[in-house]
């Protein structure tokens, strides 16, 4: 992302990530061994709330670096503000 501050806020988006990957790929294996439901709707439920804060996480850093920022424009301050409500309305289907 171009507008992450520095290269640790990036590795931290990154490691999340990875997490949501690891989570996925315990949810597929789970599903392939055809766990009880109960194992299956925890997993499914733990990588939907690890997605839905990266995006938390994401959606805040727009706001703050193309909405917010001290010295931005009206125009690209409407254009940050414009991509946020595609992705919350792409969020919220």
């Amino acid at each position: 992302m171009a507008h992450i501050a520095s290269p640790e806020e990036n590795e931290a988006l990154l490691k999340r990530v990875r997490r949501i990957a690891g989570q996925i790929s315990a949810l597929e294996r789970a599903i392939d061994a055809q766990a009880e439901c109960s194992d299956i709707l925890h997993l499914a439920a733990a990588a939907r709330g690890a997605m839905n804060g990266l995006l938390d996480e994401v959606l805040e850093a727009h706001l703050r670096e193309h909405v917010a920022k001290p010295g931005l424009s009206d125009k690209a301050r409407k254009h940050g503000a414009e991509e946020i409500m595609q992705a919350i309305k792409r969020y919220a289907k």
